[in-house]
């Protein structure tokens, strides 16, 4: 509970994030908040979504959040364990994953996204985890999904590192490459949904949460945030959902 609300802000967009997937969905999940949301919609709303994770598993089914994609629940619970290339070859590039689930460090308004380097790359302040599959998800997957806390340190004007490409520059680059999905569709943050622009590309506020404002959204933004003109209000998270995600956490 935080400011007298029954749920937290890392609970509103979970929820939220999680009510984006549907029911026979197949998502390349990535491990973190995107694995706990898709495991929520799973438990919800979703009981027939196709889970991957890069270390080979379909169809996963964990009973508690998975550590990292080498955590032995994932092999345990899915219907299939194949090897990384097959994972990327005949399932990602062959355009059989509806959704890849991503998170990162950095993003731009273009939807570019850093998971590499704080800093400068030859002398970086931070390390982070790397590319990973992301690259590859962010190109292949039909659409791609973001979900991360905005700042002004998260949301810049230019990233330190560019991991995985989004739109790149946008006005229409992505699709003048050989990219083949059609790449960020959602950006799920602690103040609300982010999408895209028609023509410019450019990440817009199309939704935010009841509990705050959107000047609050703009002023967490490192570059002058566009709020769309017909503004979602996004409901709180129902007595079910809190009650399903938190028995998730509970039980890992």
């Amino acid at each position: 509970m935080k400011d007298g609300l029954p749920w937290t802000q890392d609970e509103m967009m979970t929820v939220a994030a999680a009510r984006l997937l549907w029911d026979g969905c197949v998502c390349f999940v990535g491990i973190g908040l995107p694995s706990a949301v898709a495991n929520l919609a799973r438990h919800l709303h979703a009981p027939h979504i196709v889970l991957i994770y890069e270390s080979g598993t379909i169809g996963a089914r964990p009973s508690v959040l998975p550590l990292s994609i080498g955590d032995g629940e994932l092999a345990e619970t899915a219907t299939s364990v194949v090897s990384l290339p097959e994972i990327f070859t005949y399932w990602l590039q062959a355009g059989r994953v509806d959704v890849g689930f991503l998170g990162a460090a950095q993003i731009d308004r273009f939807a570019n996204l850093n998971s590499t380097v704080i800093g400068a790359y030859d002398k970086p302040r931070t390390r982070l985890p790397g590319a990973g599959g992301a690259p590859e998800i962010a190109a292949h997957a039909r659409q791609t999904f973001v979900i991360l806390k905005q700042s002004a340190r998260s949301f810049v004007p230019a990233l330190d590192f560019c991991t995985s490409a989004g739109f790149s520059g946008g006005h229409g680059e992505r699709a003048r490459t050989t990219a083949r999905g059609a790449g960020p569709q959602a950006v799920i943050t602690d103040f609300g949904i982010l999408k895209p622009m028609a023509g410019s590309d450019e990440l817009q506020l199309t939704g935010r949460f009841e509990n705050v404002t959107s000047q609050q959204a703009v002023q967490a933004t490192g570059w002058p945030l566009q709020v769309a003109s017909s503004l979602e209000i996004i409901a709180a998270p129902s007595a079910d959902e809190l009650r399903v995600l938190r028995d998730m956490h509970a039980r890992t």
